[in-house]
């Protein structure tokens, strides 16, 4: 396998030779693209019958495609996105091709700045092409691809599309697993594998990624397994003194004429029982995974009904009990009718969120609970809406729904009739999203990994579980004779309220320059602009008796004109500024925490030493995760600590979403931030995973632990 794969590659790189057996082509998904887009290229190679080319693990022999982009100033390439390959076994020469045509798809990320017109994309092709001899091939490919206001589908976007379809999905969602089952023989050791498969699978297979450390064999042996699961054993062969502990690759699965691809990254354990105390092995850590449904339905009910007494819920919460107040004397009908239509509020949106992390997972991405919140036009569109209820709380104008625009009783945030209702019932599921409660993560954690229809049931009883203390009340009217009795203190508790909010505006907006930079100064004085085009429309408009007509069109010109200049003109809302979080400082102050950017090759290597690791994974938008920084990690007592236990801290920043810490977030049966981990000394021992809401003892108790 070496010597043929040694001499492929000196072929490769050192002979030249002529390929007259595959042809290559660079196309691309869009003709026209805007500053800030991502396009999809893809190379596209044509092998003649009975040639082929290789996966991005040729396996036994072979080279992987290789392309070497020269690409112009603001245009990124990112990694090449291999669809399924075919597996060719060769009496112990097994290799991953591909046949007649496959196209390689790579994402290419244009700058915001850069400039309009035609860009000429090129590229440096090089592979290796067999039938029962092999040569190797290379060819330059281009492509223009022109800059525009407008993006525009190319004629090649269908056929991009359909080999789109051919990529590996997913595989978080199988809740797989791998573990040995033996001690080593010699350098050979088996590989267990098992995943979770919905349908009967006639054939099933394991194709591996390549590694210089360690070699998974290609022949794969299917043995029994547990009713809706799939096991397969393999058989691992290393090249250095250490045992892999994680493998990667395709889980795939064949029912009838069916091929499912699935990508994964597994870690390995010790045994099947190692799963189990993976997951047990700290106090602090709940018996999540091994749970039944109704214990996660339970699970999904409590942190819905947590969440109500989350610093993100807050400004709702005061505001449905200021509603109580006024509701006080209704009519109990119109009570339970109002309690009800705030629950539907909740569960309307509980229900578009699930719709959104089904078509997340569905389109081959991986999704996470508050994963709106890395979405930066979101975030932009969200603190203009908190700060308009702002100013609606503090009666700079109504919004007033009804037979006339902005002429009817009843107002969005701070009035109660039903849309009312319905908008905070919208208003908290937004805000609550940020926040993760105890027993919350765990039921995510759990709804994520399972078939639609879970998701949707697991997320309407967590709105459940968000409605439940209203609905309650409000069919229960003898109990609101404890609140206080209406009068003018309500009015100035409303105004009151207007600062809460506010100060939740202020929050989303420190989270926008994140995305933008320092352009996000251009949003705030839109906000400026959004507020006195407010108090112009409640003052000239909504309570001036003659010439209203001015007043509503002063404060449109102002909101439309600040709109235009400051949001699309300035701060450029729709292209955000690319990812340079990676080359910030983690430590904010001389005597914090001594952070490094986690990876799972720095808790391999500082495991490696013997060190315990500290894991954070964590996110701006995130403020449960703050709340536990402030208040539980970032402290003296900790930091003390992990200097004395000569740890290694590692930091996880979650508020752009990357793929690599969602995955491992979902490893852990979480959805979602915060999720903390602690390494002990000893390399075959898991991590102690630490609930949500973290104290000083408890993470000091884990470090202790970690040492011994």
């Amino acid at each position: 396998m070496l010597i043929l794969s040694f001499t492929a590659w000196l072929v490769l790189n050192g002979l030249s030779a002529h390929a007259a057996h595959t042809q290559a082509l660079l196309v691309l998904a869009a003709e026209t693209a805007r500053p800030g887009d991502t396009v999809l290229a893809g190379v596209q190679l044509r092998m003649d019958p009975r040639w082929h080319t290789y996966w991005r693990n040729s396996g036994a022999s072979g080279i992987a495609t290789t392309i070497k982009w020269n690409l112009p100033p603001g245009v990124t390439a990112g990694p090449i996105r291999w669809p399924v390959p075919e597996k060719l076994p060769d009496e112990d020469l097994t290799t991953y091709i591909y046949t007649n045509e496959v196209v390689l798809l790579v994402p290419l990320k244009l700058a915001a700045d850069v400039p309009a017109g035609p860009l000429q994309l090129q590229a440096e092709v090089s592979w290796l092409e067999c039938e029962v001899g092999c040569v190797p091939g290379a060819e330059s490919v281009k492509a223009t691809l022109n800059i525009s206001t407008e993006t525009k589908p190319s004629k090649d976007a269908a056929l991009i599309d359909t080999w789109q379809a051919k990529l590996p999905k997913d595989g978080t969602g199988l809740s797989a697993r791998a573990w040995w089952p033996d001690a080593a023989t010699n350098n050979s050791r088996a590989l267990l594998l098992e995943w979770n498969s919905t349908a009967a699978a006639s054939q099933a297979d394991f194709f591996p990624d390549a590694s210089e450390d360690f070699e998974v064999q290609a022949a794969t042996e299917r043995v029994p397994a547990d009713a809706g699961k799939i096991s397969l054993r393999t058989v691992v062969k290393r090249m250095t003194n250490d045992w892999p502990q994680q493998v990667s690759g395709l889980l795939i699965q064949q029912s009838g004429a069916t091929r499912s691809a699935y990508e994964v990254t597994l870690p390995i354990l010790l045994s099947t029982t190692a799963t189990a105390s993976r997951f047990t092995s700290s106090r602090f850590t709940p018996p999540v995974l091994a749970s039944s449904l109704w214990q996660m339905l339970l699970y999904a009910f409590l942190g819905g009904l947590i969440l109500n007494v989350m610093p993100c819920v807050l400004p709702v919460i005061a505001l449905k009990i200021l509603g109580f107040v006024g509701q006080a004397k209704d009519d109990p009908r119109r009570v339970r009718k109002l309690g009800l239509i705030y629950a539907l509020g909740v569960m309307v949106s509980f229900l578009v969120l699930a719709g959104l992390v089904i078509g997340v997972k569905a389109a081959g991405h991986k999704a996470g609970w508050g994963m709106q919140f890395g979405n930066p036009q979101f975030l932009v569109a969200l603190t203009a809406l908190v700060t308009l209820v702002a100013l609606n709380l503090f009666g700079l104008f109504e919004i007033n729904p009804g037979a006339r625009v902005m002429d009817a009783a009843g107002t969005l945030a701070s009035k109660h009739g039903p849309a009312g209702a319905f908008f905070n019932g919208v208003l908290a599921t937004i805000l609550a999203t940020p926040c993760t409660a105890p027993f919350l993560g765990a039921a995510l954690g759990f709804a994520f990994a399972q078939s639609a229809g879970m998701i949707v049931l697991m997320f309407m009883v967590v709105a459940l579980g968000l409605a439940s203390p209203y609905v309650l009340l409000s069919w229960q009217p003898a109990w609101l004779k404890f609140l206080p009795k209406p009068g003018a203190w309500m009015e100035r508790f409303k105004v009151a309220m207007g600062f809460p909010m506010l100060a939740t505006a202020v929050w989303l907006f420190s989270l926008i320059p994140l995305h933008y930079g320092r352009r996000a100064l251009w949003l705030g004085l839109f906000l400026v602009i959004l507020a006195l085009a407010a108090w112009i429309y409640g003052e000239f408009f909504q309570r001036a008796r003659a010439h209203r007509w001015l007043g509503l069109t002063a404060a449109l010109i102002l909101l439309v004109g600040g709109y235009l200049y400051a949001v699309e003109g300035q701060l450029r809302w729709r292209s955000p500024v690319p990812d340079s979080s990676l080359a910030g400082p983690l430590k904010e102050s001389p005597d914090g925490i001594d952070w490094q950017r986690w990876s799972p090759a720095a808790v391999a290597q500082a495991r490696a030493q013997g060190r315990p690791v500290f894991v954070d994974f964590t996110a701006d938008w995130c403020l449960t995760c703050q709340a536990n920084k402030r208040l539980a990690i970032d402290i003296p007592s900790v930091r003390a600590k992990l200097k004395e236990i000569n740890a290694v801290a590692l930091l996880g920043d979650y508020t752009r979403l990357p793929d690599d810490i969602t995955t491992e977030l979902n490893r852990y049966g979480r959805a979602g931030v915060p999720l903390v981990l602690v390494y002990p000394r000893t390399l075959s021992e898991p991590p102690q995973v630490l609930p949500e809401a973290l104290t000083p003892g408890i993470v000091l108790d884990a470090l202790q632990r970690a040492a011994q």
